[in-house]
């Protein structure tokens, strides 16, 4: 069926919308796939919901050629199952929550681990019914404290999660491989460029988890990988390489400095590099040399807000999200002055180990501060730091903790080479998960020896919303969209660039003809101006652009790539169809 243009609901737009920040949001809406109702909300208007559409379908194949079943669950979800596994607490300020007229609570579903698991469990009792795969393409919630970026990171958004279980962990480990697989296929289908980075399973639970990441420069996720080896992760995944301990015998004994107005790594180390500390003879002093203690409060979901110390090398900065990961599923905050004010041990800026652990407050370093290791810290007065605490001798710290930033030229883990970072944005991500569910509901079946057999299970998920963004930021130019023939709305534009009568029904017959060989058609049949509809046509992005306008006289019409930028003129012949053969070549090509 033909879609003409005078009668699609459809405006463009010629300017970027004041608050669209990358340019997927901008050339969205200006092209009227989408429209904003709320921050984080956004309607699919026609356009938009074709390419959405189009994503789904082909997710949908890859999910079914793997042996999944597909089915959906509600949106809106009784609190129970999210109280068992704590993930009610756990999700924290990020869930929507709500009450019924009854005073009972429910949540609008962000992920649903909990009803795929109690679904199984009230369906299958035997061994014989798995291994068993399960999907859903569903609308899901979160509440993002700040929205942006249009559809790439909003309140509402659709997924595809799909859900394994299986009665051992070979079988758990095969399915997973197979999700890994489908997922590259649909990725390759769909025209992204895409990395797959070890990653963290945070709320989520479970073992082994990887993530797939769009390459993007507007992308929120950083992740590292070694191009000598090929190791990639995400900067929360990345498990630091601690060096070897050193050797205590013989380091000198910790010595305490006034150190006036040293309140900053900067300004210690500046005051090191003047007093001709022992043991820095003939070499500078360096951030890496001090040790910088950062104290916050955390909280267990539940639970009370507790005192935790972060030491690690006065060269590097806490990472928010590495912090986040390695503390999830507490939540933290860094202290404020109040919090000072409260614990006066706490000498601000002269924050050493020793009065950490005197008072009973959880410490934990980076992986560098191994044993023997020698540091510039704070003595735990004003204007005073301690030179040559050794770890191990003067200091043992109740652990480690991955908080501290990763940096290109860091050494990488598997030990090939150095890391290079670079932005992504999140587009799957697979897990492990283990029995953590199963655990929680009890989730047994009768095994082939007639015991019990607790299932092991998968989860998988795909933005696909998302997708449609990362799409249109990879897939972009000055002019607009270029939408890969895979997702397009449409297969073909024709546009009459032509107020002759002749031409008019030629390009009339053309569509026709073109919509016949199976193809999508938009026919630009408006009353608007060459100039309107050339632009029009460049910023909706189909694949191929035909236009029939002056060159029909001659008996040709114009055909454009644009995804290419190629343009070819194909011959009308006897107006009889030769042309629509020749374009549908090209657009099967």
């Amino acid at each position: 069926m033909i879609t003409r243009m005078s009668e699609l609901f459809l405006r463009t737009l010629r300017d970027d919308p004041a608050d669209a920040e990358v340019p997927s949001h901008k050339l969205l809406i200006r092209a009227g796939y989408i429209r904003p109702v709320g921050p984080g909300l956004y309607s699919w208007l026609p356009l938009g919901l074709r390419v959405l559409r189009n994503i789904e379908e082909i997710v949908r194949q890859e999910m079914v050629a793997i042996g999944g079943q597909e089915i959906l669950f509600p949106a809106l979800l009784p609190r129970g199952p999210y109280e068992t596994t704590n993930r009610w607490s756990e999700y924290g300020d990020t869930l929507f929550r709500l009450k019924d007229r009854r005073d009972n609570d429910y949540l609008l579903g962000p992920t649903h681990e909990e009803l795929f698991t109690l679904t199984v469990k009230g369906e299958y009792s035997s061994y014989k019914d798995f291994p068993l795969l399960l999907f859903q393409i569903q609308t899901k919630y979160r509440d993002e404290a700040r929205p942006r970026a249009g559809i790439l990171r909003g309140r509402e958004f659709v997924m595809k999660d799909s859900y394994s279980f299986d009665v051992d962990d070979a079988g758990l480990k095969a399915v997973y491989q197979a999700h890994r697989d489908a997922y590259q296929r649909i990725f390759d289908r769909l025209g992204v460029r895409y990395v797959i980075v070890s990653a963290v399973s945070g709320a989520m639970g479970g073992s082994a988890s990887e993530e797939f990441l769009a390459e993007s420069e507007v992308g929120e996720d950083t992740f590292v990988r070694c191009p000598e080896s090929g190791y990639a992760a995400n900067v929360e995944a990345v498990v630091t390489p601690a060096p070897e301990p050193r050797p205590i015998d013989g380091l000198p004994e910790p010595k305490v400095y006034d150190t006036p107005d040293t309140a900053t790594i900067a300004t210690l180390v500046d005051w090191a590099n003047r007093a001709d500390l022992p043991g820095f003879e003939g070499r500078e002093v360096t951030a890496a040399d001090t040790l910088k203690n950062v104290v916050l409060k955390v909280r267990e979901p539940g639970g009370d807000w507790e005192l935790l110390a972060i030491g690690l090398p006065g060269d590097r900065e806490v990472d928010d999200k590495r912090l986040g990961a390695a503390l999830d599923p507490a939540e933290y905050e860094f202290l404020d002055d109040a919090d000072f004010a409260r614990h006066p041990f706490l000498a601000k800026g002269y924050i050493g180990p020793k009065a950490l652990q005197a008072n009973g407050v959880r410490y934990l370093v980076d992986p560098r501060v191994v044993t023997g290791t020698s540091w510039i810290t704070g003595a735990d007065e004003p204007g005073r730091h301690v030179v040559g605490l050794v770890a191990g001798r003067d200091f043992t710290p109740d652990g480690t903790i991955e908080a501290a930033e990763v940096r290109d030229g860091d050494p990488s883990p598997d030990g090939a080479g150095t890391l290079v970072s670079a932005r992504g944005i999140e587009i799957g991500h697979i897990f492990q998960l283990g029995r953590k569910y199963t655990d929680a509901f009890n989730v047994d079946v009768l095994g082939e020896d007639g015991k019990p057999v607790r299932l092991t299970m998968g989860s998988y998920g795909i933005g696909v919303s998302r997708l449609v963004a990362v799409i249109a930021e990879q897939h972009h130019d000055e002019l607009g969209l270029r939408w890969p023939s895979s997702v397009a709305p449409f297969d073909v534009h024709v546009v009459i660039a032509n107020k002759d009568s002749a031409a008019r029904a030629g390009a009339e017959q053309l569509a026709a003809d073109l919509d016949r060989l199976g193809l999508q058609v938009l026919l630009d049949d408006r009353t608007a101006s060459p100039g309107v509809k050339f632009k029009d046509a460049e910023l909706l992005g189909m694949p191929w652009i035909v236009v029939v306008g002056r060159g029909w006289a001659n008996g040709v019409v114009e055909v454009r790539n644009r995804f290419t930028g190629e343009t070819r003129e194909v011959a009308v012949a006897d107006r009889s169809g030769d042309a629509a053969a020749e374009i549908g070549d090209l657009v099967r090509a």
